[in-house]
């Protein structure tokens, strides 16, 4: 099993969510994983519970994600860092639209530049994007975080492309709705968004997507799983909006 092969993981935006369980599962596993996150609070509590390595650093910090990547060879990253601010363009601010483009793509293409090349001279690595169903389907709003997301869907083709001829693997996971606190960190840390996006919902947690991710590790080396959408059995994304002249909404 692969997991056998590999020595140590980086993952990012570790301090909650999925990026903890990721954390937890892949210290689970025996790899001595590098848990990155800007909360040093949140992430002690993280190190005291699993034995990862905290590392805090906000993963836009070109200069810290580089001495990191110089001091420590990573065999698995996974890029699980993501922000969104909703919202159509047409009501978009250039604060907003910045913070997506460095925390949910400029950043991944920076780590990826930095820790891939060691992965192709070694003959072994595997990269894991979180990217999101936003990336392959449209619905209303979050147009710059539908924009970031498709980009990490692409980049994460091309990867296969750029490594091709090496034991290296990349794997896009792309989530719908999971029970995460990211809808608090968006909408705010009320009952009303836990009662708007997640009571009463039959939704998969955190765990899942990091089984599902240890899963993508775990096989042979001769198999890469490129890509694995996960949602809610009950949620089906996409849809047709067909407006009469002067209704549509902007």
């Amino acid at each position: 099993m692969p997991f056998s092969d590999y020595k140590t993981a980086l993952v990012t935006g570790a301090s909650s969510g999925i990026g903890a369980a990721v954390v937890e599962r892949l210290c689970r596993e025996g790899l001595q994983v590098h848990a990155l996150a800007r909360s040093a609070d949140k992430l002690a509590e993280l190190a005291a519970r699993t034995g990862c390595i905290p590392q805090a650093i906000d993963v836009s910090d070109l200069e810290g994600i580089t001495r990191l990547t110089q001091e420590v060879q990573f065999d698995v990253l996974v890029n699980s860092a993501g922000v969104d601010r909703p919202g159509s363009i047409l009501k978009a601010d250039a604060a907003g639209i910045d913070l997506l483009l460095d925390v949910n793509l400029r950043a991944i293409l920076h780590l990826c530049r930095l820790v891939l090349p060691g992965m192709v001279a070694r003959d072994r690595g595997h990269v894991v994007n979180i990217s999101s169903i936003a990336g392959a389907y449209n619905f209303g709003g979050n147009s710059t975080y539908h924009a970031t997301k498709a980009a990490v869907s692409m980049l994460s083709r091309q990867l296969r492309i750029d490594v091709f001829g090496k034991r290296v693997r990349v794997t896009e996971i792309c989530p719908g709705r999971v029970a995460t606190d990211i809808f608090a960190h968006v909408h705010g840390d009320s009952k009303e968004t836990y009662e708007r996006f997640v009571e009463g919902f039959e939704l998969p947690q955190a765990e899942d997507i990091a089984n599902a991710i240890a899963f993508a590790i775990a096989a042979p080396i001769a198999v890469n799983v490129g890509h694995m959408e996960i949602t809610p059995t009950l949620q089906v994304p996409g849809g047709l909006s067909t407006a009469r002249p002067g209704q549509a909404q902007a």
